[in-house]
C-alpha cells in the first residue's frame, strides 16, 4: 500500500512522530547526471515503486540579515520590497505599480485524511507552506525609480486565497480559489474601494488540492485564461472530485462563459503568451523516485490533452491510475521542454525584451519553488530559456540561486515572476517574504 493509498483510507491514529522520522529517512537517490532531465528531449527513467516515497524538506527559516539570493554573472539583485506575508504571485500595472498577492492554501479539511496526510502537513510547513493566509492584494510602488518600494497600500482585502490577477483595460480581475472577481480600476489608485462582482467560479471545495488559481488575458482582452490543478496527486480521490481540474479554462472576459482549452494538466500554475500562443509551466505528479516525473512548459494547443493522471511526458504511462485510459494515452502530447524533476515550477513570464542584459533578454523566466519530493533537493532558483521564433532554443541558465543554505535550509522559496518594464525583474520569495528585483549589474 502506498503513502497515498494511506491517505486516502486514513490511516489508523497514534505514532506520528514515529512515521514523521520513517518518511524523513527513507526515499530513493536521483541517478540521472545533472540536467538529463531538462531540455526538449529529457531522459525519462523507469518509475521506483516505494510503499514510502521519498521525502526531503528543505526547513524555511527566512533570510538573514543583509542576505539577498545570489545573481547570475553580470546580473544584481536588490530587495524590492520585504517584511511581506507569503508573497506568491505580482502582476505589474501599465504606470509602473506592482500588485502582489499575499495568499496561503484555504482550509482543506478532506485533502489526505488521516495520520499520513498529518504527517505530511506538519512535514509541508516546516518548507514555510503552512500558516493562514493574509487574503490581501498589496500595492507597491516605486516612484522615483531607485528600484525600491518606498511606498505600499493595503490594495485590496477580504479574498479567498488570491493568486491569479490580470489587467484589461480598466478591469482588474482576480482568481481566488474559488471563483474570478473583477473590480473596476482607474490607473493609479492605491486601494479598491468598489466590493467586485463575481464573473465565474472555479472548482474549490474541501479537497481543493492544488488551490492556486492563476489568470492571464489573451493577446486582445476578450478572453482570460485561468489555471485550475487536480484534486489529487494521481487520482487517488477517484476521477469524479476531478471534474473541471487538471485543466485550463478560456473564460470570457465579459461574460464569464468558461470551456476547457487544454485539460490532463496535473498543475498548471505558470501562464504566460508568447505572441498569440499560450504558454503554461506544468509540476508534474509525485511518489515514483526522484527523477520522475520532469515538470514541463509548453506551449497550449486549443482542445489538447496532456496525459494527466493516465500517463506523463506523452505515453509514458502512469501504471498507478486504475482503469487505464489508453485512448487518452494515444492522444496524450508530449510537452515541448522538461524543467527537472520536482523543481515546482511555479512563476513563468515570457518576454521579446526583458530589460536585461544577453543572454537574459529574450526568451522565458521560470520560479522554481523547490522540491519535496526528491533527493538531492531540486529547483529553489529562478532560471532563463532563451526563445527564438517563439520557442525554446537552448538549455536553460540560472538567474537567482543561493536560496538553500550549506546546511540545506531554505533562506528563500521564488514563485512569480515579471519583469517591471523599467529594466528589471521580479520575483516572489513566499518564505523570504519578500520581492527582489534583478537588474543588469
Amino acid at each position: 500500500m502506498r503513502v497515498s493509498d494511506l491517505a486516502r483510507r486514513g490511516a489508523a491514529p497514534g505514532l506520528p512522530l514515529l512515521l514523521a522520522l520513517v518518511l524523513a529517512g527513507c526515499g530513493d537517490h536521483s541517478i540521472l547526471p545533472p540536467e538529463a532531465d531538462v531540455g526538449s528531449a529529457p531522459r525519462i527513467v523507469p518509475p521506483v515503486n516505494r510503499t514510502i516515497p521519498t521525502v526531503n524538506i528543505a526547513p524555511a527559516i527566512g533570510w538573514p540579515a543583509g542576505e539577498t539570493p545570489v545573481p547570475a554573472a553580470g546580473l544584481k539583485v536588490t530587495a524590492f520590497a520585504t517584511g511581506l506575508d507569503h508573497p506568491r504571485n505580482v502582476l505589474v500595472l501599465p504606470n509602473g505599480d506592482v500588485l502582489v498577492a499575499e495568499t496561503a492554501a484555504p482550509p482543506k479539511p478532506d485533502d489526505s485524511p488521516g495520520l499520513v496526510g498529518f504527517v505530511m502537513r506538519r512535514v509541508m510547513a516546516r518548507a514555510g507552506a503552512g500558516g493562514p493566509s493574509a487574503n490581501r492584494i498589496t500595492l507597491l510602488r516605486d516612484a522615483d525609480g531607485d528600484g525600491v518600494a518606498e511606498y505600499r497600500s493595503a490594495f485590496l482585502g477580504g479574498l479567498n486565497s488570491p493568486y491569479g490577477m490580470a489587467l484589461v483595460g480598466d478591469t482588474l480581475y482576480v482568481a481566488n480559489t474559488d471563483a474570478i472577481m473583477c473590480y473596476p480600476y482607474k490607473r493609479g489608485d492605491t486601494a479598491m474601494t468598489s466590493p467586485g462582482a463575481r464573473l465565474t467560479g472555479l472548482p474549490g471545495g474541501t479537497i481543493n488540492h492544488h488551490w492556486t488559481k492563476n489568470l492571464v488575458a489573451g493577446p486582445d482582452g476578450r478572453f482570460l485564461y485561468a489555471s485550475i490543478g487536480s484534486n489529487s496527486n494521481v487520482g487517488e480521490n477517484g476521477m469524479d472530485v476531478e471534474a473541471d481540474r487538471a485543466q485550463i479554462w478560456q473564460v470570457d472576459a465579459r461574460s464569464g462563459a468558461h470551456r476547457p482549452y487544454a485539460t490532463g494538466l496535473r498543475n498548471p500554475n505558470g501562464l504566460a503568451f508568447s505572441g498569440t500562443t499560450l504558454w503554461t509551466a506544468v509540476n508534474e505528479r509525485d511518489e515514483i523516485g526522484s527523477d520522475l516525473v520532469p515538470d514541463y512548459m509548453t506551449s497550449v494547443k486549443d482542445g489538447g490533452f496532456y496525459g494527466w493522471p493516465y500517463s506523463y511526458f506523452g505515453q509514458h504511462v502512469d501504471v498507478r491510475v486504475k482503469p487505464p485510459r489508453p485512448d487518452l494515452v494515444a492522444k496524450a502530447i508530449v510537452p515541448d521542454y522538461a524543467l527537472g524533476a520536482h523543481t515546482a515550477s511555479l512563476g513563468l513570464a515570457i518576454t521579446g525584451n526583458s530589460g536585461l542584459p544577453a543572454p537574459y533578454k529574450a526568451g522565458a523566466f521560470v520560479g522554481q519553488h523547490g522540491s519535496w519530493n526528491r533527493k538531492p533537493l531540486a529547483g529553489y532558483k529562478v532560471i532563463f530559456v532563451p526563445f527564438a521564433g517563439g520557442k525554446p532554443a537552448g538549455p536553460p541558465r540560472d538567474v537567482l540561486t543561493g536560496f538553500v543554505n550549506a546546511e540545506g535550509e531554505a533562506k528563500g522559496r521564488p514563485v512569480g515572476v515579471a519583469p517591471d518594464g523599467r529594466g528589471g525583474l521580479l520575483v516572489a520569495d513566499d518564505v523570504g517574504n519578500a520581492i527582489w528585483r534583478v537588474t543588469a549589474k
